[in-house]
């Protein structure tokens, strides 16, 4: 593939991803996301809690295959960089607790301490969130240090958004 070709294949298909573009980079200021609740073990969530720390907040449910799988990725990932001021903070939406007990109870038994990210129901009652409607499971936000956005992925995590989750760190 010549010069050219390669850059209208990469413009054309900046078109058809969910990441924000260069033009669309956030800019200091109020952070674009809110996010409080209790964790399933009952500690109180603040997305405010995790300021100055790259954030990445993973919508997902219990009985959905690609959420696993990304989970499982993004946990190695998170166990890896933690120390780099990075966390991960898990969002269930399934509409019955009792899937998510189900998981928590699960990922407790398979993980040690030192793995365990935060989770949080999203229909528990307190939980509150700005990160609107999520049609898609898994949907994935990357924010800043800041809080804002820098990433929206609806659906698996794709390789570069690996890259730009690195690249974040930085």
């Amino acid at each position: 593939m010549n010069r050219r070709d390669f850059i209208q294949a990469t413009a054309l298909g900046s078109l058809f991803t969910n990441t924000v573009l260069a033009a669309d980079k956030p800019k200091p200021g109020k952070p674009d996301f809110t996010l409080q609740g209790v964790d399933v073990f009952g500690k109180k969530l603040d997305l405010r809690d995790y300021a100055g720390k790259t954030t990445l907040v993973s919508f997902f449910t219990f009985d959905c295959t690609v959420c696993t799988n990304d989970l499982k990725l993004m946990r190695e990932f998170y166990v890896r960089n933690v120390s780099k001021k990075f966390v991960l903070i898990g969002v269930n939406i399934d509409q019955n607790k009792k899937d998510l007990d189900e998981y928590n109870e699960a990922s407790t038994l398979a993980y040690p301490k030192s793995h365990r990210f935060p989770t949080v129901w999203r229909m528990a009652a307190g939980h509150q969130d700005s990160f609107g409607k999520i049609t898609t499971t898994p949907t994935h936000f990357l924010l800043n240090a800041q809080h804002q956005l820098v990433l929206k992925r609806e659906g698996p995590f794709r390789s570069d958004d690996w890259d730009n989750l690195w690249l974040s760190l930085s």
